[in-house]
């Protein structure tokens, strides 16, 4: 009976319908599925094809071809599909309990079967009301299950509408997560804005969408939606503002349209109010609102606080740090007794210095002065890692600022604002090299005017992911005092990691350990070729490192840092061999060309408030449930669940980027070096990679890379104005 119903399928196209039995492969990125598939009455097969996430129990109606695959067998390549709902009692129990529709689990499905039979979907659409006859169903279960089983076939709707438009199921269900109920309406009005809202979806992408939906490619709105985008893009950048000469260049040559088109278009989205355009010597800035007014408030901020008078606190500073002193046990240097003095005499402090100058020790003895005088310091950081770090650091409650200032990711908002402000004496933010122009503006608008503000950070460090260049700003204006700590503390004169980070910041070339030197903190490993060293790495990886600080392979606390993503030495390629080499056993998820394993070390990719995980944190996959196709990731102790459609936040993290290492600090780092490269060998870069390392930093590379890496210095340039506008302010001339 079985063997009849698979060949009738073989040799036929009719449709199919059956149930999922299992997922075997998911890529987020396109759909694409491999799922083991229960025909109706046959034999499970394995069928292929571009799906949205799917789920086991769901009933699918299949059409396609059998094909056979050189490593995989027969299997079912299906070319259209529909989504149904099952028919039978039994059907419809296995779907209800696949936890497909939220508040249904397995016990709860065989209740409402039983009640209902066969007949339960059209309960579930037409009568939902009647769930209440059934055991376990209150009014508040009620409601979620009703609002979880309009999604579904909502979801279901727009899939059908977008197949019939060839667009990517997995396109169709991020578009209902961001709009819900009001998807057609977006993407009939203004299929642009998805390539706004929806992360992962760029303009290209919303282009394309619009232009299979009908949108005239001459079309005024087209244009507006990329020069939306090409302002959007530049701030990912790091920009605060764009060129209004380099974004009509690009409309022209990109769209194909005349110059007059683009200037129309820009002039509609002025006067609209959707962009803010500013004269100024280089040319005309174009600004999203939004940063137009978070540059114009911070520089205001920032102006209004350096002026407001400080009063000296009401004890003897010089008894308070001596005691500071003497309790921890340290001796400050004249530099550090300046830094923490003018912590308390002045209203806004910028203490900036490299690895090895004390910045530490100031802010634990600001805070425990603060304490002595019974007043309280708050301490922040820009990401959980830093704050981390800070809390172990100062024994005290160290908080991200996304945290301290009570970001709430429902409303997308901060509850700490100007009516409701922050409390205590003073604010300490470390790593503020990595604190970006919108985080600064939330951040201001919660400190009042008696609040001290004191900022930390390395200016030779990169600078932060999002737009500005806030602490190089700040300390070129000559609006904020600023302790400039520059002397390496004796003790630290020992590491050659601290010793190196200061010569690459000069300019000079690195103080180099013999290899027979089995105490040094810091190698370098010369390899001119980049198969050598890639051997070198995964040696390195392996047995060395961990054997020498007594680590795990696996732990997060060694980490290979590259400066690109491409090559035989780039991430992508290292987190592919070390994951082979360190972790090759276990099952685990196939995601597109990645397969997440229990124990791998993983990243997130992105900040997600609602998970509390930002982007950079790295932590360890503590299993993968292949049933129900999500991973669990342990982070710093605690769990974050990733389902199927959240699986495109993280990525392997055995090799990392400079840029995701920025604001982490990892025992041991190893770094390759090679003229490959060469775009990224930039002095601040091959620095902040340096500086991350705690106890080893091993870099492997030739000399000809190492040069140019010292030797540029030529800073990757920012599109902001907040540094001239507060000199602007401070002498008296306001600037446009």
């Amino acid at each position: 009976m079985k063997k009849a119903a698979k060949a009738a399928l073989i040799t036929g196209q009719e449709s199919v319908e059956g149930t999922v039995e299992q997922i075997v492969f998911y890529n987020p990125d396109n759909g694409y599925t491999v799922c083991r598939f229960l025909p109706d009455g046959g034999q499970a097969m394995t069928v292929v094809g571009a799906f949205p996430p799917l789920s086991p129990g769901e009933v699918l109606r299949i059409k396609g071809q059998w094909e056979l695959s050189p490593r995989f067998g027969q299997q079912f390549r299906v070319e259209h599909f529909a989504l149904t709902l099952p028919s039978s009692a039994r059907g419809v129990e296995k779907f209800l309990a696949s936890g497909l529709v939220h508040g249904i689990g397995p016990v709860l499905a065989t209740r409402i079967v039983k009640v209902f039979g066969a007949g339960t979907v059209d309960i579930l659409t037409s009568e939902p009301e009647r769930l209440l006859e059934v055991e376990g169903v209150g009014r508040v279960k009620l409601a979620e299950i009703r609002k979880s089983w309009a999604e579904h076939q909502d979801i279901r709707d727009l899939i059908m509408f977008l197949q019939e438009h060839d667009v990517s199921t997995n396109l169709a269900t991020k578009i209902y997560r961001q709009y819900g109920d009001r998807s057609f309406t977006v993407l009939k009005t203004s299929p642009y804005q998805l390539s706004l809202d929806i992360w992962g979806v760029g303009f290209k992408t919303a282009d394309q969408l619009a232009l299979k939906l009908g949108m005239d490619p001459g079309s005024i709105e087209r244009v507006k939606a990329y020069i939306l985008y090409l302002l959007e893009k530049d701030n990912e950048q790091g920009h605060v503002f764009s060129l209004a000469a380099d974004v009509r260049a690009k409309c022209v040559l990109d769209l194909g349209v005349e110059g007059d088109k683009a200037d129309r278009a820009l002039d509609i989205l002025l006067q609209g109010k959707n962009v803010v355009a500013e004269e100024f010597e280089g040319g005309r800035a174009l600004y999203l609102p939004f940063y137009f007014q978070a540059q114009e408030e911070v520089v205001r901020s920032i102006h209004a606080l350096a002026g407001f008078p400080c009063g000296p606190p009401d004890i003897d500073l010089g008894q308070a740090m001596a005691e500071t002193e003497k309790d921890l046990g340290l001796a400050f240097s004249a530099l550090q007794r300046q830094a923490i003095r003018e912590s308390f005499e002045r209203k806004i402090l910028v203490i900036t210095g490299g690895p090895g100058t004390g910045k530490t020790t100031i802010i634990r003895a600001v805070v425990d002065v603060f304490q002595r005088w019974g007043k309280e310091a708050l301490l922040a950081a820009p990401t959980g890692r830093a704050a981390k770090r800070l809390s172990e650091t100062t024994g005290r409650d160290a908080r991200t600022l996304h945290r301290l200032l009570e970001f709430n990711p429902k409303q997308n908002s901060f509850k700490r604002n100007e009516r409701n402000p922050l409390r205590g004496e003073a604010l300490v933010v470390d790593e503020f090299s990595m604190v970006d122009l919108p985080l600064m503006y939330h951040l201001l608008k919660a400190v009042p005017p008696w609040m001290r503000l004191i900022l930390v950070g390395d200016k030779d460090q990169l600078p932060s992911v999002g737009p500005g260049t806030l602490l190089r700003d700040l300390i070129e204006s000559g609006t904020v005092d600023v302790v400039r700590l520059e002397d390496i503390f004796r003790q630290e004169k020992e590491s050659l990691i601290v010793v190196n980070a200061h010569r690459v910041n000069q300019g000079l070339s690195l103080v180099r350990a013999p290899r027979e030197d089995k105490n040094a903190d810091f190698y370098f490993i010369r390899q001119d070729d980049d198969k050598k060293a890639f051997q070198t790495i995964l040696k390195l990886c392996s047995w060395s490192v961990p054997a020498k600080l007594g680590l795990s392979p696996l732990s997060t606390q060694i980490q290979v840092i590259s400066p690109m993503y491409k090559g035989v030495v780039g991430v992508d390629n290292l987190n592919h061999e070390l994951q082979r080499r360190l972790n090759p056993r276990g099952e685990g998820l196939t995601v597109g060309n990645r397969e997440f394993r229990a124990r791998d070390k993983v990243m997130q990719l992105r900040n997600d408030y609602d998970k509390e995980v930002f982007n950079g944190d790295i932590g360890s996959v503590l299993h993968a449930d292949k049933a129900k196709f999500r991973i669990f990731v342990d982070f710093d102790g605690r769990t974050v669940s990733y389902e199927k459609d959240e699986l495109n936040d993280i990525t392997l993290a055995y090799a990392v980027s400079v840029h995701k290492a920025q604001g982490s600090e990892y025992q041991a780092v190893i770094m390759p070096l090679m003229t490959q490269h060469f775009i990224m060998l930039q002095r601040n870069l091959f620095y902040t990679a340096l500086t991350r390392a705690k106890k080893l930093s091993l870099v492997i590379g030739s000399y000809k890379a190492l040069y140019i890496a010292i030797k540029n210095d030529t800073p990757v340039k920012r599109n902001s104005r907040v540094r001239e506008k507060l000199i602007g302010l401070r002498q008296g001339v306001p600037v446009a």
